[in-house]
């Protein structure tokens, strides 16, 4: 057990998912900051203790221990605010998995700035358009020369950016983030007063990746990273010196899920491969290679990884697979358990929370269930006016009782936008958007996100239900289900699909899929239209933009 944890929690053991769900409980101080009261805790209690272990695809390694992290932490601190960087201003870090991404978060948090983790994909137009909403001061960025003259263009336009600090490169025409360190002493006393921090205060802002829209700005506050204690500890189920991989750009709300808050505070390792491009078989490779005791990984990366020789890796140093950030399909979960020997343990939640439903210890998991709530919210089923619904009923997944407790982990409003904020967050609940359903022994089951639902000839039909169904045929690799206009019908199901190696889109294959799912699914759900393409639109993240697919459908209707 983290010796660290006593510290926050009266009770890390539980005997039952029942006793977990009444015992469980977070004693968060008043003046609570992860840069403090984590990593340098951490360098108090043990100082040797390894916080990280950093590769890429060039051959580039690096080991950390807390003390380093508190030591380079210290010194950027120092730095930053030798800039002018204070309590309160916003500052937007661009690194991937650079090494340097720990140490430049950790010092921001002992300051009392507000993180806003961005990926590098970003063009002139995202940067600035996030630059100007948030009100940017300092832009710290991964010496890409690509990048770097995208940040430079966004400057023109971006009256509120005051420092563009680079990593990793020379000569860049900006200060140099390693040659800079150097000239800062190793303390930086926590700060007293009003540059003092407090758990309500502005800790970490995610961009939405946008499937539905402009990002929103999801606003955490410091209790954030003490949210993810279950996140990490319960569903992960990341060990005390175990070393644990999420794989996932520091962009990404993933990143805050799997890559440092939770974690740390669990005393396990982070281990970062900061790859160039995703590549499965070198992914199996890295896992098969290093002593990793836990990992989690969206389920796009496990379709694709399952289309190596995955039985041909030892994977046996992993104890652990975890998934979120998208519904994980049957047939992947199946194909790893028969590859590995070993399930995928599916958990459930947004960039506004920490996890909210996962399948944890304490009881069986139902295949293709998003298991039951986390101790922290009060999760139930509701209708549009957050009326509670009965077991089998779709209705929205909400969070009750936020009016009289808001949990560590759960966002504090979508920076503003009040109006947003206040639709999401009323009558005591707050709405996420997505539809489930509850059965009767309290597991919950994914059916979409309520944009999504496809509505023919008076049904409901969710799309992942649909994809599942496709995914069990050995033709199909990736696809993406949507709604098509339809003069009769009003809508129908339209199936987008990548096909795997070795098939060819055809008139019959699109027939034989369509039997496939009247077969395994309610013959009605079945896709009256299948398409095939080489890729599905996609977000920065890697989610599928639905939208895209239906707005495309209606105009070549």
């Amino acid at each position: 057990m983290s010796a660290l944890l006593e510290r926050y929690m009266p009770r890390t053991e539980f005997s039952s998912y029942e006793d977990f769900i009444k015992n469980y409980r977070i004693d968060a101080p008043d003046d609570f900051n992860f840069g403090y009261d984590v990593v340098d805790a951490w360098t108090s209690l043990d100082p040797d203790k390894l916080a990280l272990w950093w590769i890429d695809d060039h051959g580039n390694e690096a080991k950390f221990t807390f003390k380093d992290i508190s030591r380079l932490s210290n010194r950027a601190a120092n730095y930053f605010a030798g800039l002018g960087v204070k309590k309160g201003d916003f500052v937007m870090l661009l690194l991937r998995q650079r090494h340097e991404l720990w140490v430049c978060a950790t010092a921001l948090h002992k300051i009392g700035a507000v993180v806003i983790p961005a990926t590098v994909q970003l063009t002139c137009k995202d940067i600035a358009y996030r630059n100007n909403a948030a009100k940017i001061s300092t832009i710290i960025a991964i010496a890409l020369p690509e990048l770097l003259d995208e940040i430079k263009k966004a400057a023109v336009e971006s009256p509120t950016l005051k420092n563009i600090i680079s990593v990793g490169g020379q000569d860049s025409g900006y200060q140099d983030f390693g040659a800079e360190l150097e000239k800062y002493p190793d303390e930086f006393p926590r700060p007293s007063g009003v540059a003092s921090t407090s758990i309500g205060d502005h800790f970490l802002m995610y961009f939405t990746s946008g499937t539905t829209g402009l990002p929103k700005m999801v606003m955490h506050d410091n209790s954030y990273p003490l949210g993810h204690i279950a996140t990490a500890k319960y569903w992960q189920r990341v060990e005390d010196g175990g070393l644990h991989l999420t794989q996932s750009d520091s962009g990404w709300a993933k990143f805050g899920w799997g890559k440092i808050y939770g974690q740390w505070l669990c005393g396990a390792a982070i281990f970062a491969y900061d790859f160039d491009k995703f590549v499965p078989k070198k992914m199996l490779e890295i896992m098969q290679k290093y002593p990793l005791t836990t990992y989690c990984t969206g389920p796009t990366m496990y379709r694709f990884m399952i289309q190596e020789d995955v039985a041909s890796y030892n994977l046996s140093s992993i104890k652990n697979f975890s998934t979120a950030g998208e519904p994980l399909n049957p047939e992947v979960y199946n194909r790893w358990k028969k590859l590995t020997g070993k399930g995928i343990i599916e958990g459930f939640g947004q960039t506004e929370s920490s996890v909210l439903l996962a399948n944890f210890e304490w009881f069986s998991p139902k295949q293709g269930s998003m298991g039951k709530p986390s101790p922290l919210y009060d999760i139930a089923i509701a209708d549009d006016e957050f009326n509670i619904c009965d077991d089998g009923i779709e209705g929205q997944v909400v969070v009750r009782g936020i009016d009289k407790y808001m949990p560590p982990g759960l966002f504090k409003c979508y920076y503003g936008d009040e109006a947003l904020t206040a639709e999401s967050m009323r009558s005591g609940c707050y709405g996420t958007g997505d539809v489930a359903w509850r059965d009767s022994d309290g597991y919950f089951w994914f059916v979409g996100r309520n944009d999504d639902i496809i509505k023919c000839s008076g049904y409901r039909i969710g799309p992942f239900e649909v994809e599942s169904a496709l995914l069990e045929h050995e033709a199909v690799v990736e696809c993406a289900v949507t709604a098509a206009p339809d003069p009769i019908r009003g809508q129908v199901v339209k199936a987008t699909v990548i096909l795997a190696r070795g098939f060819s889109p055809s008139d019959e294959l699109a027939r034989e899929l369509q039997n496939h799912v009247k077969r395994t699914t309610a013959p009605y759900k079945y896709p009256r239209i299948v398409e095939f393409a080489d890729e599905l639109p996609k977000t920065l993240g890697g989610k599928i933009i639905r939208r895209e697919l239906r707005d495309k459908s209606r105009r070549d209707a």
